[in-house]
């Protein structure tokens, strides 16, 4: 069996985005469980009955650390 990745681009409250990290997929939906959904509707689109070969990963990664705004006590004096 292989492996669809699909990374969560956009999360904000009720809006998640994923595109797929190989192929040519991008879905959206309002939580994990219809993103899920999302995704194996995408690929039963793309390949058709080959689809079930396929299984479907969501990966959600930390903003990195640089983005995250420094608490006021930790300002260098």
């Amino acid at each position: 069996m292989q492996e669809v990745v699909f990374r969560v681009l956009v999360e904000r409250p009720g809006h998640l985005e994923a595109r797929a990290e190989v192929l040519p997929l991008s879905i959206s939906a309002a939580s994990l469980e219809e993103l899920q959904h999302e995704a194996r509707e995408a690929l039963i689109d793309h390949f058709g009955p080959a689809h079930c070969a396929y299984r479907v990963r969501i990966r959600r990664y930390p903003q990195p650390v640089a983005a995250l705004p420094l608490p006021a006590s930790a300002a260098c004096r």
